[in-house]
């Protein structure tokens, strides 16, 4: 019985020995593998995300910058404007500003870009541009000899000489049909205006347009009587 006893009490023993070498590694590796995957594993992974997002921002924000760049600043909006549009053309055709006359410069969008489409004449030679507004690139031209009198010519010439350019055998002149409309338009001249005279059911009428300062003006007067019959404005 004495035997039984102490077996069991040196069993108690060796048990709680054993317990008591364990707990402390048994901690140790719940603390060291808690606070591990706690601490660097969940550090990193917070670490990476920012990383990775900070990456993917400024990569981007560089893409967007290069691709701004390739495509000639049409994002930022970049346009050399009517004035830039009148130079360029005039420097196609190798024509001063101040040898031009009856100027027009209107916007326009061709294939999804925006464009200028230029006019200008030079005596009785007309000239037509359409101009890139993101860098002045001439992209097509036309140039061509007006058929239309003009105000100053004494001889007439074109459909206006065929049809009695100077209005000989009416009631009015070309003359007084010329100061007749550019009287409605301060400013312009004799070189600003094309006028013909032609027949048309049974009246005589001058028919002819007035370029002047970025607008035109549209005529029709009685060649019998002097009166405007017609008169519009618009802004090309």
């Amino acid at each position: 019985m004495k035997k039984l006893i102490i077996a069991a009490i040196m069993t108690v023993m060796a048990a709680g020995v054993f317990t008591g070498c364990a707990s402390p590694a048994g901690n140790a590796a719940q603390n060291n593998g808690g606070n591990g995957a706690q601490g660097s594993g969940g550090n990193t992974v917070q670490d990476a995300g920012q990383g990775t997002d900070d990456s993917t921002a400024q990569n981007s924000g560089q893409n967007n910058a290069q691709n701004t760049a390739q495509n000639g600043g049409a994002a930022s909006g970049q346009d050399i404007g009517q004035d830039g549009a009148l130079d360029a053309a005039l420097a196609a055709a190798g024509i001063s500003e101040a040898d031009a006359a009856r100027v027009q410069v209107s916007e326009d969008f061709d294939d999804g870009r925006k464009v200028y489409e230029v006019r200008f004449d030079v005596g009785q030679t007309e000239y037509d541009y359409e101009i890139q507004a993101a860098d002045g690139q001439v992209l097509s031209s036309d140039v061509e000899q007006n058929r239309n009198t003009l105000a100053g010519d004494d001889n007439g010439s074109g459909a206006a000489a065929q049809n009695g350019g100077n209005g000989a055998g009416t009631a009015v002149s070309r003359a007084d049909a010329v100061a007749t409309a550019l009287e409605r338009v301060p400013g312009a001249t004799e070189n600003d205006i094309r006028i013909e005279l032609e027949y048309d059911d049974g009246i005589q009428k001058y028919e002819g347009d007035i370029i002047y300062n970025g607008m035109e003006y549209e005529f029709e007067i009685d060649a019998n009587t002097g009166k405007v019959i017609s008169w519009s404005e618009e802004r090309p």
